[in-house]
């Protein structure tokens, strides 16, 4: 059983900091997957929690999870409001062009029987919009702070490669896969913040994890 990290608890909702390598929704071709750990996370609950959102099977940090269908209806609605706030450390296989800015490139669904499917640019796509800043230089490598705006699928990873010149390190679809020190997409949901109405908001933040911080990523 893995140990899963709770980074926020309250009667509505849970923070975990997803681990690396952890599906959230059950693959096909099997692994470690979040519905086989939901059972000790009732933590005293009848129900078990439900994953409001989704992060890449790669994809470390920050995930929300509703303790009941009341919880779970008004998180949704706060991601379709935008009162959901996220940020995401990335490690960059390259430099940026410059030290902060933001991305406006709109993503379409691709599939091909050699490749499968994947996110591309195209203007005729769902639009997207992620700002950046540039956090250190990690020798060939730069972190990456990313606030999206919107929620697209890999919409960082397609954003990292066509608006900052490179891909994630050790992506697979969008970059060269395995890399030293990279042996999964280096992407990590560092903080995520919900504000309710007539309660304190949620806020929790996920500490990096030992990949990050073995390439010189230093926490906080």
């Amino acid at each position: 059983m893995v140990d899963i990290k709770i980074l926020y608890e309250d009667g509505e909702a849970l923070v975990i900091d997803k681990p690396s390598g952890m599906s959230v929704d059950r693959p096909r071709k099997g692994g470690i997957c979040l519905e086989d750990h939901l059972e000790p996370l009732k933590l005293g609950f009848q129900r078990p929690p439900v994953a409001v959102h989704r992060l890449d099977t790669d994809t470390s940090g920050c995930l929300l999870l509703a303790r009941n269908p009341k919880a779970l209806a008004r998180f949704n609605k706060a991601f379709e409001e935008r009162a959901v706030t996220k940020t995401y450390l990335a490690i960059l296989a390259g430099h940026p062009p410059a030290s902060a800015g933001t991305i406006e490139l709109a993503l379409a669904k691709i599939s091909s029987a050699e490749k499968g499917w994947r996110m591309i640019a195209a203007k005729k796509g769902k639009p997207a919009i992620s700002h950046w800043e540039l956090v250190e230089e990690l020798g060939p490598n730069s972190l990456i702070r990313f606030r999206p705006e919107t929620g697209r699928t890999h919409q960082l990873r397609v954003h990292a490669l066509k608006g900052l010149g490179a891909p994630l390190l050790g992506d697979p679809v969008y970059g060269a896969g395995n890399a030293p020190g990279a042996k999964r997409t280096m992407l990590h949901a560092e903080s995520l913040t919900v504000t309710r109405d007539g309660k304190p908001p949620i806020t929790a933040q996920a500490p990096l994890p030992a990949d990050f911080l073995a390439l010189g990523a230093r926490d906080g």
